[in-house]
């Protein structure tokens, strides 16, 4: 329903008072305001329309790729892992923060493929009948944390 009440079409008839209303309308109405579905050319949307078709499988695994690259660029600003916030870094200029940041995602990419690797060891464990390995989390005690320094006290 459009925003301007018109007596050629009943059913904007049925808007509130308030909306504009067009007291006389015109004997022959424009194309406009007669016609109910509107056709564009396929040069029209040539440049915006999708590659594939929606619910194939190429554009499932087209689509895939985006999932992948918002999936790294999301565990990039990660603060839990590595952070690119504002003032993650002291230096300053295009070339050196290009460096940092592609140092990340290589970081980024071994923590990814350690991952993996760990992950085919469970599938090889599990195949032979084995339990997962247990991660190893080093504990961390004051001692650990001051650099070696004795906890009885102050000097």
């Amino acid at each position: 329903m459009g925003k301007l009440r018109c007596p050629l079409r009943p059913e904007s008839m049925t808007a509130s008072h308030a909306r504009p209303e067009i007291l006389a309308p015109p004997e022959h109405p424009p194309t406009c305001c007669t016609q109910e579905t509107v056709t564009v050319p396929p040069a029209v949307n040539a440049k915006t329309r999708q590659k594939h078709d929606y619910p194939s499988q190429a554009h499932r695994s087209s689509y895939a790729r985006r999932t992948g690259a918002e999936r790294a660029f999301s565990t990039v600003k990660d603060p839990a892992t590595n952070d690119i916030a504002r003032g993650w870094c002291r230096i300053m200029g295009l070339t050196p923060i290009t460096l940092f940041v592609a140092c990340l995602f290589v970081v980024r990419n071994q923590r990814l493929d350690a991952f993996e690797r760990r992950c085919a060891d469970d599938v090889r464990r599990r195949a032979a009948g084995l339990p997962p390995r247990t991660r190893r989390r080093r504990r961390k005690t004051l001692g650990d944390l001051v650099g070696g320094a004795t906890t009885n006290g102050p000097p």
